[in-house]
C-alpha cells in the first residue's frame, strides 16, 4: 500500500505501530518469563521511632570507615573533595561494646569548601530484633560540627518497605585526634 509518492499512508503506519504495541503487550503478558509481580496491597501505614548508636572508627587496625579518595590538598580546613567508604556498627548504646543491632553501610564525602559538610549516602542494615534483615535508607548533608543535624530516610526494606522520615544526629563524642567518632541517632519513620 502506497500512495502515488511512494510513501506509506500515516494512518497505515499508525495501525502498524497500535499493532506492534498490542500484540507486544499481550505476548509478554503470556510470558512467565516477562510478568510482574503483582503488588501486594499497602498496608495502614506505621510511624516508628528508632534510637541507636553510629560508630565511625577510622583508627587502629580494623578501622570501619577508610579514605578512598584524598581530596586536594588546596588548603581546605575541610578536607573537601575526600571520600570515606564505611561499613561502621550500629549499637543500642553509646559504647562501641554495646550490643550490636546493625552496620551502616555506605559513602560519606566532604562537600563543602567552607565548613565540615559531609554529603552521606548510607544503608542501615538491621541484624538483630524485629527488623533484622530490614534496611533503611539516608542520603543527606551533615554538618558535623552543629549539635543537631537532620538527614532524610529517602526508602527501605522489608520492615521499612517504602519507608520515609528523618534522622536526628548529635554526636556523642569525637576524637580530633584520631577521627573516631560515636554518633546518636534518632529516627522517625512511616512505613506500611
Amino acid at each position: 500500500i502506497t500512495m502515488d509518492n511512494g510513501l506509506l499512508p500515516k494512518s497505515f503506519l499508525f495501525f502498524t505501530l497500535f499493532l506492534f504495541i498490542a500484540t507486544t503487550g499481550v505476548a509478554g503478558a503470556k510470558d512467565p518469563g516477562h510478568r510482574l509481580p503483582r503488588p501486594r496491597p499497602l498496608r495502614k501505614e506505621k510511624v516508628t521511632r528508632l534510637r541507636f548508636y553510629w560508630h565511625d572508627v577510622v583508627s587502629g587496625k580494623n578501622p570501619t570507615s577508610i579514605t578512598i579518595v584524598q581530596g586536594p590538598s588546596l588548603n581546605y580546613s575541610t578536607g573537601f573533595g575526600s571520600v570515606q567508604m564505611i561499613d561502621n556498627p550500629l549499637t543500642e548504646g553509646p559504647e562501641l561494646t554495646s550490643k550490636q543491632v546493625g552496620r551502616c553501610q555506605g559513602i560519606y564525602a566532604s562537600a563543602s569548601q567552607q565548613d565540615l559538610g559531609l554529603l552521606m549516602s548510607m544503608n542501615l542494615v538491621f541484624t538483630e530484633g524485629r527488623y533484622n534483615g530490614s534496611t533503611l535508607s539516608i542520603i543527606g548533608r551533615n554538618s558535623v560540627f552543629h549539635k543537631l543535624r537532620e538527614m532524610p530516610v529517602v526508602g527501605g526494606s522489608g520492615a521499612f518497605r517504602m519507608a520515609r522520615g528523618y534522622a536526628l544526629l548529635r554526636t556523642h563524642w569525637l576524637d580530633m585526634n584520631t577521627g573516631d567518632a560515636s554518633v546518636q541517632y534518632d529516627v522517625v519513620v512511616v512505613h506500611h
